[in-house]
């Protein structure tokens, strides 16, 4: 019989919805500080994506920085967390201004443009990372920066390192490796 906890240190697996609430409470704002990690990646009527958003933690202050002429696609694999990402935004009074995009397996399906995308603790859940980071990159603006931010207990260094190298080869370029706590990461951009 197979160990359920085993199942959820897979190298490649999707978030169960339920799961979330473990690690969105009110303890992650110590060690994950939106406003903090994102402040100068975001401009005020920016069009931004949250790429594996679960129920919005990053997508709901996003929507505040990006102002009431910007927007927010939150796109996600699971319609349950769209859900309550939705009535989370609308509980915020920021519901205009996120756009909730289910996604497939193999596409994000987006055909805008985009300034800036967030892909914290999912690029290890992809199927088809090189297809994932070039599909990211044909949305970038040309100077739009990426945001890719694993869990470094989960991911190991080589295998980061890996996906750091897949997105140079997709065509981004590392700009920074941003300090967030228990993770690693990486800025890239467009040019």
């Amino acid at each position: 019989m197979k160990n359920p906890f085993l199942s959820l240190l897979r190298s490649e697996h999707v978030c169960p919805w339920w799961l979330c609430f473990t690690f969105d409470n009110f303890l992650r704002p110590l060690f994950h500080d939106p406003v903090k990690m994102l402040t100068g990646y975001i401009r005020e009527g920016g069009t931004l994506l949250d790429v594996g958003p679960g129920m919005g933690y990053f997508t709901i202050p996003m929507a505040r920085m990006v102002g009431e002429t910007g927007k927010v696609i939150a796109a996600d694999v699971q319609q349950r967390m769209l859900t309550f990402l939705e009535s989370r935004a609308k509980k915020a009074g920021l519901a205009q201004r996120i756009e909730p995009h289910l996604v497939s397996q193999t596409s994000l399906g987006i055909h805008e443009q985009i300034d800036f995308a967030l892909a914290f603790w999912m690029v290890h859940e992809v199927p088809d990372r090189d297809r994932f980071l070039e599909e990211l990159k044909s949305l970038l603006k040309v100077g739009g920066l990426f945001l890719m931010v694993e869990p470094a207990i989960h991911v190991s260094k080589t295998m980061y390192q890996e996906t750091e190298r897949r997105a140079q080869t997709a065509g981004l370029v590392l700009k920074e490796r941003p300090k967030i706590s228990m993770s690693r990461s990486t800025l890239f951009v467009r040019l």
